[in-house]
């Protein structure tokens, strides 16, 4: 049975802010680690707790419901060069019977949550220190199964970047890896009217991926899997400030990876190894090493926040009630999102 969430601590409220976290020289600078627990398996989706849930309920007024799933043949070619498609075999005991497996499932191949266990920062570690020699099936440290086992649900905001750009003329490149600056996620909430509260679940439409379902031609699809470029959130410090000093307990997007990509060459997320010798890991540079390894926020990627966003649109009412159902699996790395918006 699901359990409303405990009530928050007052320490979660009173939280240094994210210039105080880059000053820290108990942890590393710019790191939430410690702040919630030596054993901490959860970062920032301990502010879940100051996201009232009998509050985020009153959210549904319509009792309308949106999936934010997309279906397993939606990305194909894969986006990432080391996932492949799932294999999907049914077989029958009997003539009115059906069962199945499946073979290649890549748990963050499509619509997903990337879990704390996903990436982490190359000077110092992953998330609160944990060791990643137990980062092992049937492991419990960082594993996704502590995010389902929460709940994962809440008050949650959509920021429709892709829309109020385009009412300022302003569209976004999809075929680039433009970068969306705080400041544009700010002017976003304030077009919307939008308020944020402290444990909000954020989701950014970009607008991505309708444009990869709808416009990306076949050749371009092809060429993603190896030359992956995507607008998204600039690597920057103001960003993980807004996300932070926001309570944000998790943060989603319709893109493929939240963030721009490549990174920009004059993000501050590249190590210093990595500036005096030039970037060769592919993730260089990108600020997942930072907002996951660092503060411990989890990620969704490639969300399908259409229909959402056009009946947001319609009554000016960018708030939801949103439930997630990762896997329940013990050691995973990341899951399907299994997200639902209820309005």
């Amino acid at each position: 049975m699901t359990k409303p969430h405990a009530k928050a601590s007052p320490s979660l409220e009173d939280l240094p802010d994210y210039a105080a976290l880059r000053a820290r020289a108990d942890a590393p600078a710019g790191s939430s680690w410690g702040l919630f627990g030596a054993d901490d398996q959860l970062g920032t989706l301990n502010f879940l707790a100051l996201n009232d849930l009998k509050s985020a309920a009153k959210e549904v007024r319509e009792g309308a419901a949106f999936s934010l799933d997309l279906p397993s043949t939606a990305i194909n070619p894969p986006l990432a060069p080391t996932r492949e498609p799932i294999e999907h075999h049914i077989f029958q005991r009997t003539p009115y019977h059906r069962d199945e497996w499946l073979d290649s499932f890549y748990t963050q191949y499509g619509s997903q949550l990337d879990g704390l266990r996903h990436i982490g920062h190359p000077e110092h570690g992953f998330y609160n220190g944990a060791d990643p020699h137990r980062f092992v099936p049937g492991d419990e440290l960082l594993s996704i199964h502590h995010l389902a086992a929460l709940p994962m649900a809440g008050r949650a905001v959509l920021l429709d970047v892709d829309r109020h750009l385009r009412t300022q003329g302003r569209a976004l490149n999809h075929h680039s890896s433009q970068a969306v600056t705080a400041q544009e996620l700010e002017d976003t909430r304030t077009a919307q009217a939008t308020a944020l509260r402290p444990g909000d679940i954020v989701l950014i439409r970009f607008g991505w991926l309708h444009w990869y379902l709808t416009e990306a031609s076949p050749a371009v699809r092809e060429d993603l899997r190896t030359q992956q470029v995507h607008p998204g959130l600039a690597q920057s410090h103001d960003i993980m400030a807004w996300l932070w000093d926001h309570r944000v307990s998790l943060v989603a997007a319709d893109n493929f990876a939240l963030e721009c990509w490549p990174a920009a060459s004059d993000s501050p997320f590249y190590t210093q190894a990595e500036r005096e010798a030039g970037a060769h890991d592919p993730h260089s540079g990108v600020m997942h090493r930072a907002l996951i390894g660092l503060l411990g926020m989890p990620i969704g990627e490639l969300w399908n926040l259409d229909a959402l966003a056009a009946a947001c649109a319609a009554d000016k009412r960018w708030t939801f009630l949103l439930t997630m159902a990762p896997l329940n699996l013990v050691g995973g790395v990341g899951s399907p999102a299994n997200a639902i918006a209820l309005r």
